[in-house]
């Protein structure tokens, strides 16, 4: 039975009660040996790897933020069929990490998935331009009576569009790692510069966002479309420029092979080991043991839950015998088990999470549409709608300051020195959305009641909701991130961080589905229905607060499995 592992359990920690790993790297060092420590990495290549993330979200952004009203003013799309479009390409462009976070761990490593991407990422951007290039119709014309672009622009444009999702998909999935990678998980001050790292690769998004939200939008609509989407090519051009420069300084990590292997030999396992008997006491079940510290670091507490799945860790005497334990496929460790229970916990988060991306997807396509039907004039100057969502990005960031430094503080003097964990600071996220959702609603409500009188209401009236889906944001995506990658086994960090983004990417395409849905069927109900080519005419606000409602069964059917969910634990041996 010693060579079964019989479990000696030094310490068994919370994972989640640790800010970004700090007490458990302290733990780690009480196992490691002084001669283990590296030395400490410079910032040379992960100050490239920032610069190119800057370059990739002023990219990204720069196709996605006034999308809607390319093809709306410029494809002659119908409204409904324009955000139903863009939802589309949003869910692919958040689908695609999953499988470069595949390929990634399985076959390419993180730096030829990164290179491959820009690479396919550029050829898109080229095509879009050229797309943008082609002399359409006039923007100004009556769009009811409109002809449709010609067929070679349509062509051409979306092959780029979907080429260029594919890229930035493959991008987002790798390059976030690679930069983790250049620093050395065994130094203590290297774990610190990997934590500043994570910031300041946020901040660079940001810095995308608003840089695109500004100067490209802006570049779009009042100079060239095609100038607009020149600027994110070059901006892609310099990307895979300044990669290729850096080669020689990155530090590579080779593929380790694909997790799902692990999660299917222990379903295996489980079916073969139907007629055993589970031990009362889990220290019975199976877990390598090894003399090398680095690999019996970190082994999971076994847990009560979902006890069938145990039965892959079950030993028999008749394995004691022929050894037999060595096959993966026929037993598995605990660890193994608590890994797939992971998977199996955050499952209901994550489902939540799909709907809350939906309600969240308005920002860039209903909002940006209710924007150009009000008075967009302030003073003298004219405030493109698709330009808050720059202001958007802005209130993030104070959300993040506000979060870090007011809220999460001051709750501890009303939970007794306490701060809120990250299941409820998604929770806030999964309130406030609801809030902006209803808020968005009354909006809508009041500016048709100001149209019936012959006014039009000021799109100012828009920033409380950008203000409230902002901090949605804060506490509802970015925490997320944080909670799967901290919930994460280590073997799969870069598949469940993909699977948080692809919770943006069903809940792009679930938005675009109901939009379509509710579009064709309240026109066949009372026609024009409720999202008409002429939003005057329609009633956006019971859309609204259809998603209002979404909201709220969302809000409670996370409370009811956040409560329930059981943090990862695990076992420190030395």
């Amino acid at each position: 039975m010693e060579e079964g592992g019989l479990r000696a359990s030094i310490l068994v920690k919370d994972d989640a009660t640790s800010h970004d790993g700090e007490e458990s790297q302290s733990l780690l060092e009480v196992c490691q040996q002084p001669e283990l420590k590296s030395r400490s990495s410079d910032w040379k290549a992960p100050a490239i790897i920032l610069g190119l993330e800057c370059l990739e979200s002023m990219a990204f952004n720069g196709i996605a933020m006034n999308l809607v009203v390319y093809i709306r003013s410029v494809l002659h799309g119908g409204v409904a069929s324009s955000a139903s479009t863009v939802s589309l390409w949003f869910g692919t462009s958040f689908f695609v990490p999953i499988l470069g976070a595949v390929i990634a761990d399985t076959y390419w490593g993180n730096y030829k998935t990164v290179l491959i991407s820009f690479t396919i990422y550029l050829l898109g951007a080229v095509l879009i331009t050229v797309g943008a290039s082609i002399p359409s119709t006039p923007e100004l014309c009556n769009l009811s009576s409109c002809p449709s672009p010609q067929g070679t622009q349509n062509a051409i444009f979306f092959s780029g569009l979907y080429l260029a999702a594919v890229g930035c998909g493959g991008a987002r999935s790798a390059l976030l790692p690679l930069g983790a990678d250049q620093f050395n998980n065994e130094n203590s001050l290297d774990m610190q510069k990997r934590r500043d790292f994570f910031s300041l690769f946020y901040i660079c998004v940001i810095f995308g966002l608003i840089t695109s939200g500004t100067i490209v939008v802006w570049v779009q609509e009042n100079v060239s479309w095609a100038i607009g989407y020149g600027i994110v090519t070059t901006c892609i051009a310099l990307a895979l420029v300044g990669f290729v420069v850096g080669t020689p300084i990155f530090r590579r990590r080779e593929p380790s092979g694909s997790p799902v292997k692990s999660i299917l030999q222990v379903i295996v396992a489980a079916c073969k080991n139907m007629s055993l008997e589970l031990p009362a006491d889990s220290s019975f079940l199976y877990e390598a043991t090894s003399k090398n510290t680095h690999d019996s670091e970190l082994k999971l507490a076994h847990t009560d839950d979902f006890r069938f799945l145990d039965r892959a860790a079950v030993i028999s005497d008749l394995r004691l015998d022929n050894s037999s334990c060595q096959s993966s496929w026929r037993i598995c460790t605990i660890t193994q088990v608590e890994e797939l229970k992971i998977l199996i916990r955050l499952l209901p988060v994550w489902v939540t999470g799909v709907f809350f991306s939906a309600a969240f997807s308005q920002m860039q396509t209903t909002f940006i549409q209710q924007g150009t039907v009000m008075n967009t004039k302030l003073g003298s100057f004219t405030i493109p709608p698709a330009s808050l969502c720059s202001f958007e990005v802005v209130c993030v960031t104070l959300w993040v300051l506000l979060a870090n430094k007011v809220i999460v503080p001051a709750t501890t003097w009303f939970t007794s020195g306490s701060e809120l964990t990250q299941l409820q600071r998604i929770g806030i996220g999964r309130v406030l959305m609801f809030f902006t959702m209803a808020l968005a609603a009354i909006l809508e409500t009041k500016r048709l009641e100001s149209v019936q009188h012959g006014e039009l209401l000021s799109i100012v009236w828009q920033l409380p909701q950008y203000i409230f889906i902002a901090g949605a944001e804060c506490f509802g995506f970015i925490t997320q991130l944080e909670f799967f990658h901290g919930q994460a086994p280590d073997s799969m960090k870069s598949i469940l961080t993909a699977f948080a983004l692809l919770t943006i990417a069903l809940g792009n395409y679930f938005n675009s589905a109901m939009i379509t849905i509710v579009s064709r069927v309240t026109m066949a109900w009372h026609s024009p229905g409720w999202i008409p080519d002429d939003l005057n005419e329609g009633h956006l606000d019971y859309f609204y607060w259809c998603l209002a409602a979404i909201s709220f069964v969302n809000l409670a059917v996370y409370i009811y499995f956040a409560s329930k969910y059981k943090l990862k634990k695990f076992v420190i041996q030395c």
